[in-house]
């Protein structure tokens, strides 16, 4: 088993917008974290899920602008790759289950549940533990003190961190169907916080299946925005609402 306990900066870089960005790798895992460089005091942590893929740099400026926004609040923010992206080593049971996934889209079907699980469940088997292991390092850093939020996908991640880490205290979830229906059990467990974004036209959702997920969560506090338009269609807003969401959870006295 791989040691992801050893965390070690690579690079440091203060940027125009005071933002300080830092390479790192916990064990092999790359990630990059940014903390906000006027910070007095411990900040909070969102974690910054992303569907993986491509990988890291490819989609950094994505991640670059989600950990402005979160630094605008006062937060820090992490994000690592994905087991299987980027440079980490491929894992063809997993890219197996994604061509399936692939075939069924393009022929215009649902993928099965048995592609979804087997393409989500070993993800989110073995991410969890690693987005554990990078707060149990980042924790131990003296500019973060918590808590912490999960934010964005991949939502199956986001479902297991929120039942299973009680230092996760808030989730900004962006809405998927390809949830495997064994962790619904999971979604029903959960209860802080849940604020999901859901695309309406989203043409690689199951608009059904991500209203059952939402309904599946036992929160006592969970807020679903959906706005017309495909996936790329977020509008700016949904972003601004989801940061006043992690402000209300995130800003607790110490």
């Amino acid at each position: 088993m791989n040691d992801h306990t050893s965390l070690r900066f690579t690079s440091e870089h203060a940027r125009d917008d005071g933002i300080v960005e830092r390479e790192f790798t916990l064990g092999d895992i790359p990630g990059i974290l940014w903390t906000p460089g006027s910070a007095a005091a411990p900040v909070p942590l969102i974690l910054l899920g992303h569907p993986g893929g491509p990988g890291l740099a490819r989609i950094r400026p994505r991640l670059d602008a989600r950990a402005r926004a979160s630094a605008e609040l006062g937060f820090a923010s992490v994000a690592l790759e994905m087991p299987g992206s980027g440079e980490r080593p491929a894992l063809p049971d997993m890219e197996s289950a994604r061509d399936d996934l692939r075939r069924a889209l393009d022929a215009g079907e649902r993928p099965g549940e048995d592609v979804i699980d087997r393409l989500v469940l070993p993800l989110v088997e073995r991410t969890v533990p690693e987005w554990q292991a990078a707060m149990d390092a980042l924790l131990a850093l003296p500019e973060i003190g918590g808590p912490v939020a999960y934010s964005g996908g991949v939502l199956a991640i986001g479902i297991r961190l929120a039942a299973v880490d009680p230092r996760v205290v808030a989730a900004g979830l962006f809405a998927g169907s390809y949830v495997p229906l064994r962790m619904f059990d999971e979604a029903r467990r959960i209860r802080i916080p849940v604020h999901v974004l859901l695309q309406w036209d989203d043409e690689g959702n199951d608009r059904q299946r991500a209203l059952e997920v939402f309904d599946a969560f036992g929160s006592a506090e969970k807020t679903l925005q959906a706005n017309l338009g495909g996936h790329t269609g977020v509008p700016a807003y949904a972003g601004e609402d989801a940061g006043r969401f992690f402000a209300r959870h995130l800003n607790l006295p110490r």
